[in-house]
């Protein structure tokens, strides 16, 4: 299940809440219990190395020598 944003329109408060993407209209705000959520916009983030990715295209280095591709 997704993480999504949430902004509560009873009492002010941003939230992160798991949830069914498809059932989020019915989740509740956990610090007033409000079920009036606005979804915010979310950015995705992945976890990973933390070096940029490699170029693919042969050229025999992808994160300035920090990564062991070579």
């Amino acid at each position: 299940m997704p993480i999504y944003e949430f902004h509560c329109e009873k009492c002010g408060r941003e939230s992160e809440i798991l949830v069914r993407s498809s059932n989020w209209k019915g989740a509740e705000c956990p610090h007033c219990g409000s079920k009036r959520l606005s979804k915010k916009l979310s950015t995705f983030a992945a976890a990973g190395g933390g070096g940029p990715a490699p170029s693919g295209n042969g050229g025999g280095h992808c994160c300035g020598g920090s990564c062991h591709c070579h």
